[in-house]
């Protein structure tokens, strides 16, 4: 289940978190390097996708924490 959360917030976040560049993640996370911008720009991503964003997020910040 996904966060109530605005998306582009979560992702905001966790860039500034990370210090990972907008292209990268969207990259990684989707296959689009333009994801944040579009992000930025509007877009409304659907469940799934949302869903992809955040197991993306989660996964890297474990990685991170471990290391």
């Amino acid at each position: 289940m996904y966060s109530e959360r605005p998306l582009l917030m979560l992702v905001e976040r966790f860039l500034r978190e990370t210090g990972m560049p907008a292209a990268t993640f969207g990259r990684r996370a989707m296959h689009d390097p333009r994801f944040v911008q579009d992000l930025r720009l509007g877009r409304q991503p659907r469940t799934a996708a949302r869903c992809r964003v955040e197991h993306f997020m989660n996964i890297e910040r474990e990685a991170r924490q471990i290391r």
